[in-house]
């Protein structure tokens, strides 16, 4: 008995050209003769040719301008810089670009008057702050508390001093008093 295989689903065969793709070749080597074939192989070689000659004359020519170039003073630095200024000048001249300049020129204007407006509304409710009860009981605290600190430090001049001068004078009382705290357990136990 003979085994039989059945073709599985997931065998691969190699893919065989079919009879129409075999034909359509037969008839395209056909078409083209042998005489043209060998017209188009001239040409070909013809076309390669001029290739490389426009090349070699693309190279002479950017050689000769290099040379020039060099003579005149002109460097890659100023082509670049000038490059840079026209296209520049290309973008500044674009209509999208004037859009948008006069949309961010008029955006600044109204942001400047916005803020200048806060500015004033801020100010303006200090002002009324500063004329309120509560700041002027705050002020009356701070100056009795100024006068207070002056009385601890021994300050004989009654004229009101400057802010800088209360502080000065308080950071002073207040560095003596910790001097002397420091100092009075040391002298107790020189004494015993």
């Amino acid at each position: 008995m003979e085994n039989k295989r059945q073709p599985d689903l997931l065998d691969t065969q190699p893919l065989q050209e079919t009879d129409e793709e075999l034909t359509a070749e037969a008839e395209f080597a056909e078409i083209i003769s042998e005489e043209e074939k060998e017209e188009l192989k001239n040409e070909l070689a013809k076309l390669e040719d001029e290739i490389v000659t426009l090349r070699q004359v693309l190279a002479a020519k950017e050689k000769h301008l290099a040379e020039i170039k060099h003579k005149l003073g002109v460097s890659m630095m100023n082509e670049l810089k000038q490059n840079f200024s026209r296209g520049w000048h290309d973008v500044q001249t674009h209509s999208a670009y004037k859009k948008t300049q006069e949309t961010l020129s008029q955006a600044g204007i109204k942001a400047s008057a916005a803020i200048t407006n806060v500015g004033s509304a801020i100010g303006k409710k200090l002002g009324d702050m500063r004329n309120s009860p509560t700041f002027k009981s705050f002020e009356e605290r701070v100056e009795n508390t100024v006068t207070s600190l002056k009385a601890k430090v021994g300050a004989t001049n009654q004229t009101q001093g400057s802010f800088e001068e209360v502080l000065s004078s308080t950071a002073h009382a207040s560095a003596q008093s910790s001097l002397a705290g420091s100092l009075l357990p040391e002298a107790d136990e020189e004494l015993q």
